[in-house]
């Protein structure tokens, strides 16, 4: 089993006739996918998603895959392939496109149209599209992708098997084997079986779920109990919290309201375009005079409306989020509501989705999550679906994919029980170039791809340096100095000035610093120091020192001295 190694080097030019595989996301982390696939001189990309930050990721409002190691070779793109419409696949396209604007799209119905807001939100224009359907077959440069159909938590998601001369990669994508999901469209094993009869040199398989024992749960198990649900609270309000992107949950929250007499409100502005792109194309049946719109909600009793709503993740602007901290302009808690969270916690959501549960039942609403009710399923195959996978395709090589370094690993052990030589079990993660040569996959070397930074409108000004910044100015506040020099007689001639935010209440915990800095900068100044910069490093010291000596604390130090 081939493991990364900090010290590769960069990937050499390709051998004659080989196939490279080069992760930009997606492989270390659960979220912004991207996958380059290269043969003959020319690029196929598959997925282009988006990661969302964490709680050490102060200010950042998305993470992108780090396109500097195709930049030079957009030119060579002949398209991005799109598995599925979740933003962790397709969210970071927007941005690619920015770099070049006519990089030919290529996805089934359902994903292309939830591109297509993306699109417009960001005004591109005039973006090639392919809009393909399982089982279909399409030559895109020196690549024929052929596209297997395959159940997830989003309807309309496929598996890609990329064919050159070099041998035949099958992608899964996400993916799960629900054997009665509620659109009768099943993963396509079949198709799996099929390509691994004809030879699968490298299986590239969803690992989110690879911890997890036996098979993920039907998504219609989850039926009986919002039925429960329902009946239990037949003289109050429902708030059913999922994914903007759960048509199926949403499907299911739908029916449930017809047979219980409720009419249907969406809220949250993603909610309501995204259910709407999917009616219109026949993935959610609405029947008639069910939905109504939020701001007719007055009109209804409490106990004749359910609201589907944005915000399972605890995301501080969303719906959710604002109903519990009682800040919604329509929607105000009632004592006595429902409050149903049909959703996964994302890890590193936790805290924000614990804090929304706490907000909901401080104001008297009753909340069921996938802690205390099968009100969520997974939309990733568990370890019980996978070996049936691996021991159907039977495939020479295997690379684990989507999901933190713990999936991988245990995708891979996986693998190797049905069989998989060790040898031909690749685990890698973002950046690390895998090389098919002579149907072997070979660890090639490394490319530099780090972390890309959606700060408001700015992409990649933000550094890990300045989000440290941020940390320390978040944890441990910031204290300013001031001092004013004469640039005649090199004496102090006004200052030093202190100011702490977020350190100290009471200024006068610096009485007994200021006469050190005093000290120490006429001592500098004595010695013949009269560099602005090194004066202002002379103050940090002192200032650093005197801090941690007397409070134990590291905020950050701006020091400024000035000339008069």
């Amino acid at each position: 089993m081939s493991h990364p190694h900090p010290d590769l080097d960069a990937p050499g030019p390709l051998a004659p006739g080989a196939l490279r595989v080069i992760p930009l996301g997606g492989l270390g982390e659960v979220g912004r996918n991207m996958t380059v696939f290269e043969y003959d001189g020319k690029l196929l990309i598959v997925d282009c998603g988006v990661l969302f930050p964490d709680e050490n990721q102060p200010g950042v409002d998305l993470i992108l895959p780090d396109f500097e190691p195709i930049r030079d070779r957009l030119d060579d793109v002949v398209a991005v392939v799109l598995t599925h419409g979740h933003e962790d696949h397709i969210g970071g396209l927007p941005y690619l496109l920015r770099e070049r604007g006519d990089i030919p799209v290529v996805g089934s119905q359902l994903t292309l149209a939830l591109l297509e807001g993306k699109l417009k939100e960001h005004r591109h224009r005039n973006v090639p599209q392919q809009t393909v359907v399982e089982g279909e077959k399409l030559q895109i440069g020196p690549f024929v992708c052929e596209f297997v159909a395959v159940n997830h938590s989003i309807p309309d998601a496929l598996a890609v098997a990329i064919k050159t001369p070099a041998g035949v990669v099958l992608h899964t994508g996400d993916f799960k084997m629900d054997q009665l999901p509620l659109d009768n469209r099943i993963t396509d094993l079949r198709a799996f079986a099929r390509l691994g009869e004809e030879g699968v040199d490298l299986f590239m398989v969803d690992s989110t779920n690879s911890e997890v024992p036996g098979f993920t749960t039907h998504e219609r198990d989850i039926a009986p109990v919002l039925d429960r649900v329902f009946t239990k609270a037949k003289n109050q309000r429902i708030i059913v919290a999922c994914f903007a992107s759960h048509v199926h949950r949403v499907q299911q929250v739908m029916d449930a309201a017809v047979k219980h007499k409720r009419k249907v409100a969406y809220v949250g502005r993603s909610m309501v375009r995204n259910m709407g792109v999917a009616r219109d194309l026949g993935f959610l049946s609405v029947p008639g005079d069910t939905l109504i719109d939020m701001r007719e909600l007055d009109n209804y009793p409490p106990e004749q409306v359910v609201l589907v709503s944005t915000g399972s993740q605890g995301e501080p602007m969303s719906a959710l989020s604002r109903i519990a901290a009682n800040d919604h302009n329509v929607v105000h808690l009632q004592p006595g509501d429902t409050v149903v969270l049909a959703s996964s916690l994302i890890p590193g959501n936790e805290n924000s989705v614990y804090r929304v549960i706490n907000g909901l039942i401080r104001h008297g609403a009753n909340v069921i999550h996938k802690g205390n009710a099968l009100v969520h399923v997974s939309g990733h195959a568990s370890a019980g679906e996978l070996l049936y996978c691996y021991n159907i395709v039977k495939p020479r090589n295997v690379m684990p994919v989507h999901g933190e370094v713990r999936h991988l690993h245990a995708n891979a052990d996986l693998a190797i029980q049905t069989g998989v030589p060790r040898e031909n079990v690749v685990v890698v993660e973002d950046g690390v170039v895998v090389d098919l040569i002579d149907r072997k996959a070979v660890v090639a070397g490394k490319v530099e791809c780090g972390y890309v930074f959606v700060d408001g409108s700015t992409v990649g000004d933000i550094t890990e340096t300045s989000l440290k910044d941020r940390r320390i100015l978040g944890d441990e506040g910031f204290i300013s100095v001031i001092a004013v020099m004469d640039s005649v007689t090199g004496k102090l001639t006004a200052g030093p000035e202190i100011q702490a935010r977020g350190f100290a209440e009471d200024d006068s915990v610096f009485d007994d610093l200021k006469p050190r800095i005093e000290a120490e900068i006429e001592k500098a100044i004595g010695s013949g120091l009269d560099d602005m910069y090194q004066l202002q490093q002379v103050i940090r010291r002192v200032v650093g020192k005197w801090v941690s000596d007397t409070h134990r604390r590291r905020p950050m130090i701006i020091p400024v001295v000035v000339e008069s």
